[in-house]
């Protein structure tokens, strides 16, 4: 691009040809006042705030629409323009709330940053009052006409940015302002238009006139607000991405972004319960994206099998590291230290890896494949996995050569209440009973099942026995139904294969005849609350007694650490491994580090594999690396300036999943629900609000920072 050359304020300065004389100063860093201009938007000069005088021309120029030509001489200030300036920001200021101590803008609007830089305190017009009210019929943006100055940023924004044009100028009892639809005459309910509720209008407003309603929640960062959807994920998967990249039908692009943050892609799309859904922004204009199932889709039609090895590595370090525990969390902190340059060995004391993965969650909701496909990939990348293999001391790793041992070796062992009955035959806890439903000799459980508990895991037991020829099966929990810890697709599903469901019920007594289980005896809980470390607390009514008929029972509530004393941790007061309290997963031991279940107890799969990534930057640290693990192996993406107009677009439904029929599932353990055709994904993805586009229009910087 041609270089000029311009004088301003007698020096000198560069400037490129097809700049305005405003761009030019700015990115010198001489500051010119402005507020209708926004560098994301095209120049109008309506504000005339920016006005300078310009050699050659007899009048004052609004520099924002002034292009540069070489050998320009112009003056940023002087008694002519000051008081063009001072007349212009008192008749914005004449027609907006004084209300900047109140305001949640306060210190961040560039209009009250103006004032305290062109006039300060002194008002020479009385404000006027203006009669309209805020609008919150919006679900993610307030607006409020009577601290707009009408400059028009968010119309060229809607309009020019993002060329969807749901705003326009209007007026009402002598009195312009800014609203949606044509007709200047008749506002329109905004869900009635094809507004994308991109937000680009709350991003350009200079005062607090469109404000996204996340402001007044001071309690989160603005940008954990505006993508609550990867801020919400342990693993911060940057969700808005990959959705474009399936939108755009590049599939293998879209799972090589979830796989810079996770090397579990697939297994996700199974089994992940969604934290990112239950805070989508676009479940406040009618229903969440369905996140996780797009994420299936993305990875069960990508063809990419080799995006590991396309990663560049770090320079071999020479370090060795050992990984006790080859599950989610093990397997993660394995991948990502081999990824840093280091030998990474993982130790699995069962025949295959995958910890829980595998021998906790049944077949009908994760299948073997796709988790063979995730640790195959994991494999690939250069982990060594052993199985078969029972570490007995962290002293032994030592002593052999590694300079690092992470400990993952979760909480295997279920609780059982201490309740007359609960020892003896046909009674398990349900780690033991899953675990063995994913092996050659499942428990055969018998025709009548009572599991006690309320979570995922507790529905897992009771699904599972119905595939496995219970013909009754109860769930029975502490809980009322609408506070059950299972999620509400667990529920949901449970139900409708034939789980009945006993609430606010707490197990008293394991009746038993000759030996054997007969039926559980309960009590009626009356009060319940979960404390700080989430230990319930309960009361019951003692002449409430009633029983159930069984010949099986399953506990289901809860999971502690089996091992831990043979490696000599100092333990917490409920029984997990101790580390340290900075976050970095260090024990008392030199060199051991631990991490996810045996640290935090049971846990969301997502969770532990965030954990791991963590672990594994702290590893990374302790061996002198700088612990930055990210990874971008997917191709980068042009993000759009302009959206699709979608007629409807605020009430387009969720794409509903499909499911096989309740009689059908429990005859096998197939998997439940089908996977998006591609054009129910692509449908699904159109629904994104792309809130991450924000992100690509810079705010204007205040005069203090020039």
């Amino acid at each position: 691009m041609e270089r000029v050359e311009l004088t301003v304020n007698g020096s000198i300065i560069d400037a490129q040809q097809g700049e305005t004389v405003l761009e030019a100063c700015l990115r010198s860093g001489v500051y010119i006042p402005h507020l209708c201009h926004h560098n994301a938007l095209r120049p109008i000069g309506v504000c005339r705030l920016c006005v300078v005088e310009v050699n050659g021309y007899a009048n004052l120029q609004t520099s924002c629409t002034v292009d540069v030509e070489h050998g320009m001489v112009i003056r940023t200030e002087g008694e002519a323009i000051n008081e063009t300036r001072r007349i212009a920001i008192e008749l914005m200021l004449s027609g907006h709330q004084a209300d900047c101590g109140t305001c949640v803008k306060y210190l961040n609007c560039e209009l009250q940053a103006l004032k305290q830089y062109l006039v300060g305190d002194e008002i020479r017009v009385r404000r006027r009052s203006r009669l309209f009210g805020v609008t919150e019929s919006n679900p993610l943006f307030s607006h409020e006409p009577n601290k707009c100055v009408l400059c028009g940023r968010c119309i060229r924004a809607c309009h020019d940015l993002r060329g969807v044009g749901v705003l326009y100028y209007k007026s009402s009892h002598g009195e312009m302002y800014i609203g949606v639809g044509a007709d200047p005459l008749n506002d329109v309910l905004l869900s009635d238009t094809k507004c994308r509720f991109c937000g680009a209008c709350a991003e350009v407003c200079p005062t607090g006139a469109i404000l996204d309603k996340f402001e007044f929640n001071t309690n989160k960062k603005r940008k954990e607000s505006l993508l609550p959807c990867v801020h919400t994920c342990p693993a911060e998967i940057d969700v808005p991405r990959y959705i474009r990249f399936i939108r755009e039908g590049d599939y293998a692009a879209a799972m090589s972004v979830i796989r810079e943050k996770v090397p579990f892609p697939r297994v996700l799309g199974y089994v992940c319960v969604r934290p990112c859904e239950s805070e989508c922004r676009r479940g406040h204009v009618n229903e969440p994206m369905s996140i996780c199932r797009l994420k299936r889709f993305a990875t069960d039609h990508s063809l990419n099998r080799v995006r590991a090895q396309s990663i560049s590595k770090q320079s071999e370090t020479g370090k060795k590291i050992a990984v006790i525990g080859a599950g989610p969390a093990g397997l993660t902190a394995a991948y990502y230290l081999t990824f840093q340059g280091h030998s990474v060995t993982a130790y699995e004391a069962m025949p295959e890896p995958g910890g829980m993965l595998r021998y906790g969650i049944p077949e009908y909701r994760l299948p073997s494949h796709v988790l063979n496909l995730d640790i195959g990939e994991i494999i690939e990348a250069g982990v060594t996995i052993v199985t078969d293999t029972s570490i007995e001391s962290t002293d032994m790793l030592l002593a052999g050569g590694f300079d690092a041992i992470l400990v993952t070796i979760g909480a295997q062992d279920g609780v059982r209440l201490r309740i007359p009955g609960a020892k003896g035959e046909n009674v398990f806890v349900g780690a033991e009973f899953l675990k063995a439903a994913r092996t050659d000799s499942p428990i055969a459980p018998g025709n009548r099942v009572v599991v006690l508990g309320g979570g995922n895991t507790a529905f897992d037991c009771a699904r599972v026995a119905l595939r496995l020829g219970a013909q009754e099966v109860m769930l029975a929990c502490i809980e009322p139904y609408d506070a059950m810890a299972a999620s509400k697709d667990e529920i949901t599903q449970g139900e409708e294969e034939g789980v009945r469901l006993l609430t606010s019920a707490s197990s008293s007594r394991i009746k038993r005849e000759e030996g054997r289980v007969a039926g559980v005896e309960f009590l009626d809980v009356t009060s319940l609350f979960f404390d700080e470390s989430k230990k319930p607390h309960f009361e019951t009514d003692e002449d409430s007694v009633h029983a159930v008929e069984a010949d099986t029972v399953i506990f289901s509530l809860g999971q502690r650490l089996r091992a831990g004393e043979e490696f000599g941790f100092v333990k917490t007061e409920t029984g997990f491994i101790e580390t340290s309290l900075t976050g970095s997963g260090a024990t008392d031991r030199e060199g051991v580090f631990a991490a996810s279940d045996c640290v935090t107890g049971t846990d969301k799969v997502i969770s532990a594999i965030a954990a791991g990534r963590k672990a594994a930057q702290a590893i990374d640290k302790y061996l002198g690396g700088r612990g930055r693990l990210d990874q971008e192996p997917a191709p980068g993406t042009e993000l759009p300036l302009q959206l699709d107009i979608v007629d409807g677009f605020a009430s387009l439904p969720r794409t509903a999943p499909k499911f096989l029929p309740p009689s059908e599932r429990i005859r096998d353990f197939r998997t439940v629900e089908s996977c998006y055709s591609e054009n129910e994904a692509l449908s699904e993805a159109g629904r994104c609000l792309q809130c991450d586009l924000r992100l690509q229009i810079k705010p204007e910087k205040f005069w203090s920072s020039y």
